[in-house]
């Protein structure tokens, strides 16, 4: 039987880390096992914020008893050196200003394993584990494809733009702790500035309000079903609002896909539009760039496909390759002729793939294995 992370019978206390509120929680077997415990996060002092996180793991480690967590787990926001469990200055924790230990404080106090990661990362790493990667690797096995996938890029959509990335299933967080910081990526529409101006929830109203000299600002949802007709506004600008932004997230994943070749998984509250948004974004990554002398080449080496479309799922399913003469033998190998870059949405939702990804992580460090700890480029020779 293969293994999964739903029959691991292992507990990990967890933590959603707001500016206003700590939600505590447990996870055993890939769900939930406490109802969660919120908490002031009293991020203006950094005494009562961390004795906060503190008391609201002893509450978790109250409601599980008897039985044991055997690692904590969760995201916090960055900046931060998340190799070594430390937060840095953060606009919503300012009491944290000039960094703090909290990985190394939690260990000591629990005399558990703690792992801290942003939020980017984590969905990233539950989808690689079990949401989307698997779901798109199996839809492949089931047509009889033998092409299979092992990296993923995670982009979320919300009040800003973030991102985590995972290759060959491992989280790939940098030397400085800084990859996937995808929202610095260059402006599409506006190069002074960088994309998340232009991938947020600012970025719509702001749009849909240019648009329609609007003197107040409308939610995301109102432009949405202004965009679906099902409420009084301007259609056409709020249809435009979304696709702009398609446009600014397609030119930041299509520098981030040269680099390593991943499918992308989106999530994240914006995501809910995905309709105007998605078809932006494969549109640019799919379209040309030029030469000095006017010569066009494909944006991308392969081509993006958004497998949540019937249309583009029934060419992502078809199966292009065909074999080739190994020369002076007898052998003949698989060639995939056609490259495709898989886009889609998050097959788990994206609070579950952050808390999951937390779980995976955690048993992944207790298992010693999939980790990002220095490999064999760092050992003695």
């Amino acid at each position: 039987m293969k293994y999964t992370i739903y029959a691991d019978d292992r507990i990990v206390m967890s933590l959603d880390a707001g500016g206003t509120n700590f939600v505590f929680s447990a996870i055993k077997g890939g769900k939930q096992l406490i109802e969660p415990i919120a908490l002031p996060s009293y991020s203006q002092d950094k005494e009562k914020c961390l004795k906060t996180m503190i008391n609201g793991f002893k509450k978790v480690i109250r409601e599980i008893a008897p039985q044991k967590p055997a690692a904590i787990s969760f995201a916090f926001p960055g900046p931060a050196d998340y190799k070594n469990g430390i937060i840095g200055d953060l606009p919503n924790f300012p009491s944290f200003k000039g960094g703090v230990a909290i990985g190394p404080m939690l260990e000591g106090i629990f005399n558990i394993p703690t792992l801290i990661n942003n939020d980017g990362d984590l969905f990233a790493y539950g989808e690689a584990v079990q949401g989307f990667l698997p779901y798109i690797n199996k839809t492949l096995e089931e047509h009889g494809i033998s092409k299979r996938y092992s990296n993923l890029l995670g982009i979320t959509l919300g009040t800003g733009f973030g991102a985590g990335v995972v290759i060959n299933g491992q989280i790939c967080l940098g030397d400085n702790s800084g990859a996937g910081e995808i929202w610095l990526s260059r402006n599409f529409h506006n190069t002074k500035t960088f994309a998340e101006e232009g991938v947020s929830i600012r970025a719509v109203q702001r749009v849909y309000c240019e648009l329609t000299r609007c003197e107040d600002l409308l939610s995301p949802k109102r432009i949405y079903e202004i965009a679906k007709g099902k409420r009084k506004g301007n259609q056409e600008a709020a249809i435009k609002a979304f696709e702009t932004m398609g446009a600014v997230i397609g030119e930041a994943l299509a520098n981030s896909i040269t680099i390593i070749d991943a499918p992308v998984v989106i999530g994240g509250g914006i995501a809910g539009a995905y309709e105007f948004i998605v078809p932006a974004i494969v549109k640019h990554l799919n379209s040309t760039i030029e030469d000095y002398s006017g010569n066009t080449y494909s944006r991308l080496v392969s081509t993006a496909t958004y497998i949540d479309d019937a249309e583009s799922y029934k060419s992502f399913v078809h199966d292009d390759s065909r074999t080739v003469d190994v020369p002076f033998s007898d052998e003949k190998v698989v060639y995939n002729m056609n490259k495709k870059i898989p886009i889609g949405l998050s097959r788990l939702g994206t609070s579950e793939a952050v808390w999951l990804g937390a779980y995976a992580l955690a048993l992944d460090y207790l298992d010693k294995k999939n980790l990002y700890e220095p490999s064999l480029l760092n050992a003695d020779m």
